[in-house]
């Protein structure tokens, strides 16, 4: 299963792209994470934040693919340990694309590369329209979207 996103959103490529690495911008947009990572390919990635293990729950983890600022962010990805009792078995690829255009920027998501019947995958969709859908509304209004919670 492979799931893909097209959003286009009125700001420049390295507005966007703070706002889904700097810890600002993921606390409005990924739930309360932060990203603890160094971004050097090979280096791990940690999405950090508010969950069933306290403020430092680790939500997702994994291993950077490829990294360049404001163009592309791809890593492999588990689920946090306290989701799933085989979470280093599961896996699935995430990639982040950015291209300017014209006064936009397109923003291309692809999670991919599942592990054969993940979990996941039956909730992936809806939130990662969550997600981006918030993302789209920080970047262009500089408040999340209240799902209340």
């Amino acid at each position: 299963m492979d799931f893909k996103y097209e959003f286009y959103i009125g700001a420049v490529p390295e507005k966007v792209w703070d706002a889904f690495v700097s810890p600002e911008g993921t606390r409005q947009t990924f739930f309360g994470c932060i990203i603890e990572s160094t971004f050097e390919v090979g280096s791990s990635l940690k999405y950090v934040g508010p969950g069933t293990e306290g403020d430092e729950t680790v939500h997702i983890y994994g291993t950077i693919l490829a990294y360049e600022p404001s163009k592309i962010l791809s890593f492999l990805e588990h689920p946090g340990p306290s989701y799933r009792s085989n979470h280093a078995e599961l896996e699935s690829r995430i990639t982040f694309t950015l291209e300017e255009v014209g006064a936009t920027t397109k923003l291309t998501l692809v999670n991919d590369q599942f592990t054969e019947d993940h979990p996941s995958i039956p909730t992936t969709d809806s939130q990662w329209w969550m997600i981006l859908s918030n993302l789209k509304t920080f970047v262009e209004t500089g408040k999340g979207l209240d799902y209340g919670w």
